[in-house]
């Protein structure tokens, strides 16, 4: 199930399936195939609403994670959940094991 294509659904995507790493703003943007512009335009606002934290700062970069403390992240992360296991549940099982 897709829910959209925009770079803010892809970042969300990427963040939500690595959620327990944290990644500087280059390698966010290059795993979830999005421009570093397009990114640094919302990726304020997302700091802002504590979508996502800083964890920490190596050199020059700052390395940022999914805000697993933020009840709509929390939601988020279950609703993904959910979906894959009602798809997994719907594959008969040779499509599963292929």
């Amino acid at each position: 199930m897709q829910f959209g294509d925009t770079p803010q659904l892809r970042v969300l995507d990427f963040l939500i399936g690595f959620h327990f790493f944290d990644y500087p703003l280059t390698e966010i943007a290059r795993g979830a195939n999005v421009s570093y512009n397009s990114l640094k335009v919302f990726f304020p606002s997302w700091i802002k609403s504590d979508v996502v934290v800083k964890t920490r700062r190596v050199g020059k970069s700052d390395y940022f994670k999914l805000n697993l403390n933020n009840v709509f992240i929390k939601n988020l992360i279950k609703l993904d959940w959910a979906l894959t296991k009602g798809y997994v549940l719907s594959r008969p099982e040779k499509e599963i094991e292929a």
